[in-house]
């Protein structure tokens, strides 16, 4: 596995080794003591998966402490653009995004820890899953509006599928006086 800071503290890439031939090919998807020596000290307890049309967007979500998640993300089949937003109030990085292309062709991963919001948009039809360090907890869940212009992340689209719950998610200003 290759692992890759981010200019966001504590987000990672991580790219595995693919051994490919004529029967198809293989990877390790996870491996805890690699993680470890990256400096990903995490312990998963859950996994989940969703699948999305293309142009579905979900998010920006994350759990409020103590049910804060940290995720290991990735997709099974198609694309998506993955956005996490730092929202660990004391960070010097507090409300910068970073962005990167999950493809299934490259079966790359995202670490993104405690503290972070997180979205994906669906570039094609794609299953999306991953493995979280708390369990879901639907009374400490939150968000922010994928398209809350103080943020200004760039989505490729104005127009994505948004459900309902996630268009009535906070602004960046009421999330920032109210967490």
């Amino acid at each position: 596995m290759e692992f890759k800071e981010t200019p966001i503290k504590g987000l990672i890439e991580i790219y595995p080794r693919i051994f490919e031939d004529e029967r198809g090919l293989f990877f390790e998807s996870f491996h805890e003591k690699k993680l470890h020596e990256n400096g990903i000290n995490a312990k998963f307890v859950q996994d989940n998966q969703s699948f999305s049309t293309k142009g579905v967007l979900r998010g920006l979500h994350l759990q409020k402490a103590p049910f804060a998640q940290g995720k290991l993300v990735r997709v099974i089949s198609g694309k998506v653009l993955d956005v996490a937003v730092d929202l660990r109030k004391n960070s010097p990085t507090f409300g910068e995004s970073y962005s990167v292309v999950l493809d299934s062709g490259k079966n790359n991963m995202l670490f993104i820890p405690e503290g972070f919001g997180h979205g994906f948009l669906a570039l094609e039809d794609a299953v999306f899953f991953y493995k979280c360090t708390n369990y879901y907890d639907k009374a400490s869940e939150t968000g922010i509006l994928w398209n809350d212009p103080e943020l200004n992340i760039d989505w490729g689209t104005d127009q994505p599928i948004v459900s309902a719950k996630d268009q009535e998610l906070l602004s960046f200003e009421a999330f920032k006086n109210g967490y």
